[in-house]
């Protein structure tokens, strides 16, 4: 294969591949920083919880 062949295929590679890659990378990141902020409410609602039971009795 000659030099401009392979720039072309790696340059064809990148662009179907590196779309759906990059949109799963983002996606990814919004989904661990969603996570996270559900493992805080649960925390606080986790002591909230207990706070209420320690008053009650």
């Amino acid at each position: 294969m000659s030099d401009i062949s392979i720039m072309t295929y790696l340059t064809s590679l990148l662009e179907n591949v590196g779309f759906p890659v990059m949109v799963t990378l983002f996606l990814l990141i919004r989904y661990e920083v969603r996570i996270k902020q559900l493992e805080d409410h649960s925390k606080n609602l986790s002591d909230l919880i207990k706070d209420l039971r320690r008053d009650m009795t």
